[in-house]
């Protein structure tokens, strides 16, 4: 289980109906904490926190990491902050930093998205890279932030463009052709759909490969379950915790 337990934690919800406050990321203030278990094995938690400073500006700060069982094997200790502004009302990325802290692993990476001059900044291990990438790519995390703000229907596919880990693609997402009823922590079940996006990038809770989430089939589309396909077996994160929007 070599990656740690954040990225694609983020694709969560934005209802611009009920939170016009802000352009694009109406949703500061809002908290998901996710258990994440490798088959059923509780192996630790991630928290996903939103917040604005401007009615332009907003941020989403993920840390997650192993509980004491797990730090035994391999303790994970790692931290992502997505960062982007409010483009003619759409998102538009400006930073994606990644510190991992995976047992002996250790690594900072930081994707600078200097979208007014369609560039692109990647620096690991102090050395940085450039590309050509227009203005409009996101970050995975983003990316999904606009998938979540679609009205999704059954069968429904959607893309989205992007850049991640040095490589330039859109991640297409296929809309589940059918419906569950998963527990909700607030209580009850909720109706919901899966999302399944195609990556071309190693994520946080999988390597490259097949991922679902079951988000509520509302306006909403609060993520409520997760499951990733890894070399050996699936990892899982199931919410917690919600906390509304301020």
């Amino acid at each position: 289980m070599r990656v740690a337990i954040v990225i694609l934690l983020s694709l969560f919800a934005f209802n611009p109906l009920a939170y016009a406050g802000h352009l694009c990321m109406p949703y500061a203030g809002e908290q998901l904490t996710f258990n994440v278990g490798w088959e059923f094995i509780n192996a630790g938690s991630a928290t996903m926190t939103v917040s604005t400073s401007t009615d332009k500006q907003y941020k989403i700060h993920t840390p997650a990491r192993t509980n004491k069982f797990l730090d035994i094997f391999k303790k994970v200790r790692d931290t992502i902050v997505s960062e982007g502004i409010c483009v003619d009302g759409k998102m538009q990325s400006t930073r994606f930093d990644l510190e991992q802290h995976e047992r002996s692993y250790h690594a900072k990476k930081s994707t600078v998205f200097d979208w007014q001059h369609n560039k692109v900044l990647y620096t690991q291990n102090k050395k940085t890279d450039s590309y050509d990438v227009p203005a409009g790519h996101l970050n995975v995390i983003d990316a999904f932030f606009r998938v979540r703000s679609q009205t999704l229907r059954v069968g429904q596919t959607l893309s989205i463009p992007v850049f991640d880990s040095r490589k330039i693609y859109n991640v297409v997402v296929n809309i589940g052709k059918k419906t569950k009823l998963l527990r909700a922590p607030w209580g009850g079940h909720v109706e919901c759909i899966s999302l399944e996006p195609v990556l071309k990038t190693a994520g946080i809770f999988s390597s490259k490969g097949k991922l679902k989430i079951w988000v509520t089939n509302d306006s909403r589309h609060i993520p409520i379950k997760l499951i990733a396909k890894i070399k050996i077996g699936h990892i899982v994160g199931t919410l917690t915790d919600y906390k509304e929007p301020k």
